[in-house]
């Protein structure tokens, strides 16, 4: 736009251009600004992230604030960051139950980004693990369709459910964010897996001490996706 300007500058200060020309110049330097100003408020417009989970996003068993969403939006705020943030996680959701809402909250709240953290319940109740891969990939599939960025949290099951069906449950996160060519968080526990005392009494949800770390895993992957440092 820039050089389009100085270019007919030029031409007028020569006398080569045409009278009809010159008026449609005089109206470049607004549409200059108003094509700046819409790409300056595209690119600072506050982003919308739903985070669709289970109850290790829905604060099960912890004091309200204190669970990684919230932290979460605790550190967006500390660096001024206006992300708005959708909590739609419902304990003991499994992959059927997220991907038959997930239609109803994209609609509803339009977000930019879209962060799936599902399929423990279907592998604690050794649910098909076909079953949970199409249903990720129809939760991933509808949010990218919607325009939306899509960030997988993966998990692991204990080893108590056999090592074919955990590699297997395991996979489906790396082979999905692939395909999709998204963000993945490899494993939400990382770090807090093999440390007792960072659980609570049923030694399945992590405890408030555990969560700032679950935040750490995820952060990588996701606040690049926000504008966030």
């Amino acid at each position: 736009m820039l050089i389009y300007l100085k270019k007919f500058r030029e031409q007028i200060s020569t006398g080569k251009t045409s009278q009809s020309r010159r008026r449609s110049l005089s109206l470049l330097p607004a549409a200059a600004l108003l094509l700046v100003s819409s790409m300056t408020n595209a690119y600072s417009a506050p982003k919308t992230l739903l985070v669709l989970g289970d109850s290790l996003s829905a604060e099960y068993g912890l004091a309200r604030g204190t669970g990684w969403v919230a932290l979460l939006e605790q550190r967006l705020k500390a660096q001024k960051n206006d992300t708005r943030i959708i909590n739609a996680s419902i304990s003991g959701e499994t992959t059927s139950g997220g991907r038959a809402r997930l239609p109803a909250l994209l609609a509803k709240h339009k977000p930019d980004v879209v962060l799936i953290e599902l399929g423990a319940n279907d592998g604690l109740r050794g649910l098909p693990v076909a079953a949970a891969e199409a249903n990720l990939r129809a939760m991933g599939d509808a949010a990218r369709k919607s325009g939306a960025q899509v960030v997988l949290v993966g998990m692991r099951m204990p080893p108590n459910y056999g090592r074919d069906y955990a590699d297997q449950f395991y996979g489906v996160y790396g082979k999905l964010a692939r395909e999709w060519k998204a963000p993945l968080v490899p494993f939400m526990f990382e770090g807090i897996a093999d440390q007792p005392q960072l659980f609570q009494a049923d030694r399945m949800h992590p405890n408030a001490q555990a969560h700032p770390t679950i935040l750490k895993n995820i952060w990588p992957q996701l606040s690049p996706l926000l504008g966030a440092k």
